[in-house]
């Protein structure tokens, strides 16, 4: 069989971030002997026997070109869950030569979360509890780096298992979708520390004071540069320009280091995302400590 693979979100861009379903078909279909390929567009000279196409967010554009194919095949979060990778091919290590990645290892260890946000479809897609779903050794096969892809790996009952396992990798360790702050004490938090990482994300995405104290009692647990201390700042959703700059003015005085995400970012209006310049631009940040001396942007 020859399959094509179409990485809707990446079609018009340079691939920033790969597909994993995608990694996996095509490990999959390489292992029964399928010929496989990422999508070319000049196959209407040769239709695909069948061609996968995924797509994961829901703002990316359809193809703007007529998908040849004799079966075609849509999944991903944006296209609905009808089709889901069958048990055998989600356990498959991911084809990571599909993109060209030799140094990278990408995954999940677990996957749900509790908390349930509204500005979030985890759990809605995912389940509402955080479960181990696999092992490091299912898609980290010794490379560097693992991107590791989980949404509250410390919510899970297993983080210690799984936290002991990425630590013994040595590799260095991105906790793309960030660390939950609420479920930090002083035992994760010294399991965490022993994880080769750069930079650890937290989040602050309500206007409430419940996790300022969380971050404030948490702080002393995570030596080092505030710096590489990174907490998304969520704006555009339910809260106010003053209580953004609030929670903002707040992480600097705990040495963290905010990062503004602006939901529907091409609604908000022009003060926030004068906001999001300011403080996300490092070399501005640590120059101009406030806002209101910002005379740029």
């Amino acid at each position: 069989m020859r399959v094509g693979l179409l990485d809707v979100d990446n079609i018009h861009s340079k691939v920033k971030f790969p597909n994993l379903a995608l990694m996996k078909l095509s490990a999959h279909h390489k292992s029964i002997g399928d010929q496989v390929e990422l999508y070319d567009t000049m196959t209407w000279l040769n239709p695909y026997d069948r061609v996968y196409a995924s797509k994961v967010f829901e703002f990316t554009n359809e193809p703007d070109f007529v998908v040849y194919g004799n079966e075609i095949v849509k999944g991903g979060i944006a296209y609905g869950l009808e089709n889901k990778l069958s048990y055998d091919t989600e356990h498959t290590c991911p084809d990571y030569l599909l993109y060209g990645i030799k140094d990278k290892a990408y995954g999940f260890l677990t996957r749900g979360c509790p908390r349930n946000c509204s500005f979030c479809n985890v759990t809605q897609h995912q389940g509402n509890k955080s479960l181990k779903v696999s092992y490091l050794s299912e898609f980290w096969t010794g490379q560097k780096e693992i991107i590791l892809l989980d949404p509250n790996i410390t919510a899970c009952i297993d983080w210690k298992e799984l936290l002991v396992d990425l630590s013994d990798s040595k590799a260095l360790v991105d906790f793309t979708q960030g660390i939950d702050i609420r479920t930090m004490n002083e035992e994760k938090a010294h399991y965490i520390n022993q994880v080769n990482y750069s930079k650890l994300h937290f989040a602050w995405d309500n206007y409430e004071l419940k996790t300022y104290e969380k971050l404030k009692k948490c702080r002393e647990y995570f030596k080092g540069d505030g710096r590489n201390l990174i907490v998304y700042v969520l704006t555009n959703y339910n809260t106010t320009i003053e209580q953004d700059l609030e929670r903002i003015y707040k992480l600097r005085e705990l040495d963290y280091s905010p990062y503004v995400m602006i939901f529907d970012k091409f609604k908000a209006p022009k003060q926030l995302r004068r906001i999001a310049r300011w403080v996300n631009n490092r070399f501005i940040w640590r120059s101009c400590s406030r806002f209101e001396d910002y005379k740029t942007g």
